[in-house]
């Protein structure tokens, strides 16, 4: 028995010792940076903020290869410029730069200084660059002069002229230099100031928002890398402690849309994945694994029509995206999902790009995210599209409040595209946060949320048969229910846009942004209560009650979509009275922003089509007592100050009944000839009668609260039975609030100042006993007292010089020294800048309830009491930790954790040695043992001190 258990222990122990060290290995496999290497502070000059010097050979070597599609576009684009700069120079005049929305200068810059960076020899590339930068420079304000309340042109100039500075440096002169630098800063530094007093540094998940704060982090980094360190540490503190709440509430958003629709929606992500990027990169912040970014590819992928030019126009929209897409997806693929999804789906959107017409990108947009393209694109990722590509699939964005049917197929008979829209006011998640009265330490109520983009659209649809777009969304224009594919009602109530029709309670009158801020607007909403495709048909169902005054006295305002074959659409409206509602009439509007209707009639049913070439696409309406209502064809022109004309419309009004009233539309493309269409209903339900050339629809729609059977539908084509249950319906499960989320955005705050001390002994060290000593020290200690500034250099100064060596020739990091003898530049800034807050902020909200206010960002160092310990960090190589005695305590047990870590591992090992070689022959049974529970007791040792070091970060 001795022979055959001898070496058991032994086995046993190296497998114990193996399951120790695998968790190690298997954490070093994930990769929470995505592969972006974390600068640290660690920089030698300009480039920097995507790239550095030493990277960009390589990028020029990509550009002839892997990366050669891609730079054709970016070579064409300089070329163009190139070729006309009168069209593509901002003007000199200061009048003329800010007569009008300028954020194509901003924009063109970014894609003219990468041309540089690509092609530096070709003639007059960087002389364009120059002039167009010195023209920037001249102006005394980047504000529009209608505008001046409004940053965003001003960002958009911002982070396009901090890029091209921080591309081109090394190609300009000193003195361009140092004066676009001054540039840089001013911009900045107002930037700043306004991040306290506008909306877009309070309105989470708003398309301003980061906009304008990646142009600030832009902005600041390059000013850092100048040794600006006090302010730019004070613009970069300040831009994460806004994003950084944002990226914790957007964990809210579980369906990865974003409330402002797919147009809006690329304005944004084109400036929060540059964010992303550059918090990882420069503070090591990762949020690559955030669930919404995991969702988000969905958003851009469902919600494009068939043929890949066109996306759901639902909120403010153009025709399809106002930036990329291409580089969002390309960034997604890198970064999170790892497939090839995102750069086969930007390839196909390339290749299907409108040129010319309807749809084609803006001159002021398209080439400005070319750059990032550029730089994210993964060449390794083979171009892939998803698993079900080609199939017409049934997506439902929960939080969004937006159901899809056929997105991203390519155009062709039978590829039908439907959407449907019925939500909550600002997606579920906003509009919960608000009435949920969740995250409460940040939000207080609207006035944290900006939902002015999105239209009075609940219970509205778009349908493109054949992927023509027959009944569209009416694009960005007046926030007028009437404008969307919705109901209004008859009714004398106060404050209607057009008597005696009322709208859903979010429109605005004499508004270009919906009104939500307060009274019924603010509580509106719609609701999906079913979502579901069966055998080929597609049934979706929502309440738009919510959505309408209360005094209407409207008790259901149901829509019914039934999707009976590709090109044949069923639509039945079921409007339920209260007994004393004043309402005794519906009026329904159907758009399309390009293809005008012409009216028409069949047996006594009245209709409209609208030709596409030689192909006609049809609708009829009739209700349940078989009356069918002549309806009102015509163009609904926008007032000056929108993108868009207008739009065609068809207007149908119908009588309403108490208790209910049913209308029945139908919506069919070429290849579908209906021959009858009939309904009646009772309390219950509604029975339609349908018949084509091909096939004969009965459908059973149960409209009632409490209905006999447990289904929504039920339709039965010639001999085929197609059900549509109750059990599968639509559920509204909102997420929990984020457990600690205020220390989740503090966590990622205390990134930043290890990154500007590191920079501080850096620059530090570069000028140590040069004529710039002086300059450098009074640029570190700006916003310091001026006498102990004085004090404090001419100490340092004193000290460059004494120390050369340490003892026996060592050299010692003075650098490094003499950034301990300054006090804590930042802790000092912090504690005046709150202060100074603190006041205004008071002041400000006094004044501007509205747009105002909030204290000044507590700034949670929790390491105030500088004591000058460098501490070996998890993210950073050695950077100066400033402790207060909770922390030092904890990075003292920390340290006596790793001392008794490594001296067990020796113990370890050495008596494991022992007994593998001295106690294997020759020893009593009883001697091994003792070893043996020795050996297994120090291993258990071993096993709580590695869990415990991993839980102190030592």
């Amino acid at each position: 028995m001795r022979t055959h258990t001898r070496g058991a222990p032994t086995v046993f122990l190296i497998g114990l010792l193996w399951t120790l060290l695998t968790p190690v290995g298997a954490a070093a496999e994930v990769d929470p940076s995505g592969g972006i290497p974390f600068m640290g502070g660690n920089y030698n000059g300009h480039p920097m903020l995507y790239f550095n010097r030493g990277d960009v050979e390589q990028l020029q070597y990509a550009a002839t290869g892997t990366h050669r599609d891609m730079a054709k576009r970016i070579r064409d684009a300089g070329e163009t410029m190139l070729e006309h700069p009168e069209m593509y120079l901002p003007p000199w005049s200061p009048a003329e730069f800010s007569a009008r929305w300028n954020e194509v200068y901003g924009n063109n810059l970014g894609v003219m200084s990468m041309f540089c960076v690509l092609y530096p020899h070709r003639a007059g590339a960087v002389d364009l660059a120059k002039d167009y930068m010195e023209r920037m420079a001249a102006q005394p304000s980047w504000l529009v002069k209608d505008a001046p309340w409004d940053e965003v042109p001003l960002a958009h100039s911002l982070v396009g002229f901090a890029t091209a500075y921080d591309f081109l440096y090394e190609y300009l002169n000193k003195g361009q230099q140092e004066r676009f630098l001054q540039v840089i800063g001013n911009a900045s530094r107002l930037m700043y100031e306004k991040s306290y007093v506008r909306g877009w540094g309070f309105q989470y998940l708003h398309n301003h928002q980061p906009t304008n704060c990646v142009a600030l982090l832009t902005g600041s980094l390059v000013y850092m890398t100048q040794g600006y360190l006090q302010e730019a540490y004070l613009w970069t503190k300040q831009v994460l402690s806004i994003m950084e709440k944002s990226m914790v509430l957007l964990q809210d958003v579980t369906d990865g849309s974003l409330y402002e629709g797919v147009a809006y929606g690329t304005y944004t992500t084109r400036s929060l994945f540059q964010y992303m990027f550059l918090v990882q990169r420069h503070f090591s912040i990762s949020h690559f694994d955030h669930p919404w970014l995991l969702k988000h590819f969905a958003f851009l992928y469902r919600t494009i029509l068939p043929g890949f030019q066109r996306t759901v126009a639902i909120a403010d929209s153009n025709y399809n995206w106002f930036y990329g897409p291409e580089s969002q997806l390309v960034f997604l693929d890198r970064y999170v999902l790892r497939n090839g999804s995102g750069n086969w789906l930007a390839d196909v959107i390339h290749q299907n790009r409108v040129v010319e017409g309807p749809g084609q990108a803006g001159k002021g947009q398209r080439w400005c995210t070319l750059h990032t393209e550029f730089i994210w694109y993964d060449p390794e990722l083979i171009a892939k599209p998803p698993p079900d590509f080609g199939t017409s699939q049934l997506h439902y964005f929960e939080d969004w409040g937006v159901v899809t049917y056929g997105s991203a197929l390519p155009a062709a008979t039978n590829r039908t595209f439907l959407s449907f829209k019925s939500g909550k006011l600002g997606g579920r998640a906003i509009f919960d946060i608000v009435h949920k009265n969740k995250y409460k330490e940040w939000i207080k109520g609207w006035r944290n949320f900006n939902a002015g983009h999105e239209h009075p659209d609940q219970n509205t649809f778009t349908f493109a048969p054949n992927g023509v777009p027959f009944v569209t969304e009416a694009l960005y224009g007046p926030k007028y229910t009437l404008l969307n594919n919705a109901l209004l009602f008859s009714s004398a109530l106060a404050g209607s846009c057009f008597k005696p029709w009322a709208g859903q309670v979010t429109e605005a009158c004499d508004s270009k942004w919906l009104k939500y801020k307060a009274g019924l607007a603010a509580d509106a909403e719609g609701r999906i209560e079913a979502a579901m495709e069966r055998q080929g048909m597609v049934f979706i169902r929502g309440e738009g009650q919510s959505a309408y005054n209360p005094e209407l006295m409207i008790r259901n305002f149901q829509r019914n979509l039934l999707l009976l074959h590709p090109q044949l659409l069923l639509l039945v409206d079921h409007i339920h009275l209260h007994p004393d509602s004043p309402t005794r009439a519906m009026s329904a509007f159907f758009h399309n922003t390009e293809l005008p209707f012409q009216g028409m009639k069949v047996d006594g049913i009245h209709g409209a089509f609208a030709s596409h070439g030689e192909d006609k696409y049809k609708m009829f309406w009739m209700d349940d007592t078989g009356f069918s209502s002549k309806g009102v064809l015509g163009y609904w022109n926008y007032p000056r100050g929108y993108p868009y004309n207008g739009s065609n419309y068809v207007n149908v009004t119908m009588p309403l009944r108490y208790p209910h009233t049913r209308v029945a539309y139908i919506f069919f493309g070429p290849s579908v000839d209906v021959q009858s269409f009939s309904l009646r209903g009772d309390d219950q339900r509604v029975d339609i009668y349908l018949a084509t050339k091909d096939h004969i629809y009965t459908i059973y729609l149960l409209t009632g609260e409490l209905t006999s059977k447990p289904l929504f539908a039920m339709v039965l084509m010639d001999h085929k039975k197609i059900v549509f249950e109750k059990a599968a319906g639509a559920e509204d499960r909102s997420p929990a609030e984020v457990e600690e989320y205020v220390n989740v955005m503090e966590d990622n705050l205390q990134h930043v100042k290890p990154v500007f001390q590191q920079m501080e002994r850096h620059i530090l060290g570069r000028v140590l006993n040069t004529a710039n000593f002086h300059k450098t020290a009074e640029r570190l200690l700006q916003f310091t007292d001026k006498k102990k500034t004085e004090e404090v250099i001419e100490n340092m100064f004193a000290m460059s010089k004494k120390q050369g060596k340490g003892k026996g020739g060592k050299k010692v990091n003075i650098g490094e020294t003499l950034s301990e003898s300054l006090p804590d530049i930042f802790a000092q800034i912090e504690v005046n800048e709150k202060k100074a807050r603190q006041r205004t902020s008071k002041r400000t909200y006094e004044d501007s309830p509205e747009e105002g206010g909030g204290a000044f960002m507590e700034y949670a160092d929790g390491r105030k009491n500088r004591k000058g310990a460098f501490v070996k960090g998890r993210r950073f190589k050695e950077v100066h930790m400033v402790a207060t005695a909770e922390s030092e305590s904890l990075s003292s047990t920390a340290s006596y954790i790793r001392l008794f870590l490594l001296l067990n591992t020796a113990t370890f090992f050495l008596l494991l040695a022992v007994l593998l070689t001295r106690f294997q022959r020759g020893r009593s049974l009883h001697t091994q043992r003792c070893f043996y529970t020795i050996l297994l007791i120090d291993c258990f040792i071993l096993l709580y001190l590695y869990s415990s070091c991993s839980h102190t970060q030592c």
